[in-house]
């Protein structure tokens, strides 16, 4: 099974869903089987290329109640084991971090890119990290088992800036509206940081369905047909994008 998991690393909730997801893969019987890649989304791709104070930017936007929301998500976090230090957090556009997320898939693959996105978050939300620094960013990278002059080389380019661009416009092209939003093999789609319950549900759903349809896609002739993703129809969570 593959799960695309379309997120910012700006975005908390994205965050939260990440451990939430990895919680119900660690708990799934097939869990070590399913491939995970992330892949590009932008909530403000018109953001400054330059760090500026969490605190700040979400005040300006949200007003009065920017501090309940950083609260809500500091407690929620706790639950599950993560730490937000919202006065720490240093906005930035997200574009190069997600060039170098895609250069570790490419040149390193999931598992890598799994344990890139994960520094990424814990620093941008624990630990000050700016996700426009490439210096910054190389030390997250070393940390997920990249090669230092390779990243520094590659952060020191424009590479694959056209290609992130264009999967990021594929990816509203497709109907993602926001994130995160876990797409299971393609077709199944699980939107926000859901509970682990919620995500372990669709891991079974889509092997159940994808079983289903193994005999046919091996020429079986058999004609009964599951109609519980059909069309645009969700089911425990689990909506038809395609």
């Amino acid at each position: 099974m593959k799960v695309e998991i379309y997120s910012d690393i700006a975005c908390p909730w994205c965050y939260v869903g990440k451990s939430r997801f990895e919680r119900a893969l660690a708990a799934f019987p097939q869990g070590n089987t399913v491939e995970v890649v992330y892949r590009p989304f932008q909530l403000d791709p018109d953001a400054p290329h330059e760090p500026r104070p969490h605190r700040e930017v979400l005040a300006a936007k949200y007003g009065p109640q920017a501090l309940a929301m950083d609260d809500r998500l500091t407690q929620l976090g706790a639950a599950e084991g993560l730490t937000f230090d919202f006065d720490s957090v240093l906005e930035n556009n997200s574009l190069l971090a997600h060039r170098l997320l895609r250069f570790a898939l490419d040149e390193y693959g999931a598992p890598a890119q799994n344990r890139l996105k994960g520094n990424l978050m814990a620093g941008h939300f624990a630990e000050g990290l700016d996700i426009g620094d490439p210096d910054r960013l190389a030390d997250a990278a070393v940390a997920a088992g990249l090669d230092r002059a390779a990243v520094t080389a590659f952060l020191a380019s424009d590479a694959l800036t056209d290609e992130v661009v264009a999967d990021i416009a594929q990816a509203r092209a497709v109907g993602i509206t926001a994130v995160p939003t876990f797409v299971f093999e393609g077709q199944w789609a699980v939107q926000g940081g859901q509970e682990t319950s919620t995500f372990l549900r669709a891991l079974e759903q889509v092997a159940q369905e994808t079983a289903a349809d193994q005999p046919a896609a091996e020429g079986s002739h058999g004609t009964e047909d599951s109609d519980s993703s059909d069309g645009d129809g969700c089911v425990d969570g689990v909506c038809a994008v395609k």
